[in-house]
């Protein structure tokens, strides 16, 4: 029988708060169970399949959701959040059945994301059909051809909630290009500065 999560314990494994799962049961993302005594209680089920954990199922049909925000400072003012809310009611909306959630805080120039990762899995294992984003750039910020020729050719589609960018899109690209041009500084003074090591010992 599957295990009845409380509400402090459920925000405690998903990283949300009690306000946000309130606002998921009444829009049908993650709904509750009621004791008599009219307190929410979650299956761990749900629960495991929001936090990315594999859910068996003999369905056809396997939706993965991606979501991404840049900075942790976006996370800590509920971006991250209200985004995997409106792909879950997107999702819903479809009748989409949802086996995995994944969400990263990073750059989208990053190369290096566990979650997108864990996704490249599944899809070489055909353990999903389809991805849905919010927008491309949460995807990544350059080369989205790359990667949904990639997805395709491993029969799984990417599937986008909105065609147009945040408000905060350019915003946030500046942010992104601004780190790229810090880490490449970085290396070049940080070449420069052995190099001048190497000749003041000779």
């Amino acid at each position: 029988m599957d295990k009845l999560i409380s509400i402090s314990k459920a925000s405690e494994m998903l990283g949300v708060s009690i306000d946000t799962l309130r606002q998921y049961d009444e829009r049908g993302v993650l709904v509750a169970k009621r004791t008599n005594g009219k307190h929410r209680r979650y299956l761990l089920s749900d629960i495991e399949k929001l936090q990315g954990k594999q859910i068996e199922s003999n369905e056809e049909e396997l939706i993965c959701i991606y979501c991404r925000v840049s900075s942790q400072d976006q996370k800590q003012h509920g971006d991250l959040d209200r985004q995997k809310l409106r792909i879950l009611e997107y999702c819903a909306e479809k009748q989409y059945k949802v086996g995995y959630v994944f969400e990263e805080v990073c750059s989208g120039m990053n190369a290096i994301r566990p979650k997108l990762n864990q996704i490249f899995d599944l899809v070489e294992q055909h353990k999903i059909t389809k991805i849905v984003v919010e927008h491309s750039d949460r995807l990544a910020r350059f080369f989205i051809p790359v990667f949904e020729r990639y997805f395709k050719s491993h029969g799984v589609e990417v599937e986008y909630v909105e065609q147009v960018m945040s408000e905060g899109f350019e915003q946030e690209l500046c942010k992104d290009l601004i780190t790229l041009m810090s880490s490449f500084s970085a290396r070049i003074y940080g070449k420069r500065s052995a190099e001048n090591r190497r000749k003041n010992k000779k």
